[in-house]
């Protein structure tokens, strides 16, 4: 059971980091949409929470998830927003392939 809990906060943590980096939402025009402001705050609701579950399970104050949860994150962002696997530049100057959300800030 333990094993199990480990791998789903794995997941957790790699689904958070993709919802960092992830390019769902299509912007059509320049101008104001209703329904692209909808999509983003329900990616923005499903960010934040997977942010906070993963912070629950860190302050449960077992090192084997501790460490599960920063190894989730680190393959999360070599999978999805880092340059050895992405073919876009990540500073945006080749490729204007920004993710749909700003970054999170503290």
């Amino acid at each position: 059971m333990y094993v199990l809990a480990l791998i789903a906060v794995f997941l957790l943590a790699v689904l958070y980091e993709w919802c960092n980096h992830c390019r769902l939402i299509k912007r059509a025009s320049r101008s104001p949409n209703v329904a692209v402001g909808l999509a983003r705050t329900a990616l923005h609701a499903i960010r934040v929470g997977l942010m906070y579950l993963t912070m629950l399970a860190v302050m449960s104050f077992n090192v084997g998830v501790l460490i599960v949860v920063i190894l989730g994150h680190a393959v999360g962002f070599l999978l999805f927003g880092s340059a050895a696997v992405n073919e876009s530049d990540v500073n945006g100057v080749t490729g204007e392939k920004r993710p749909d959300l700003p970054p999170v800030g503290c």
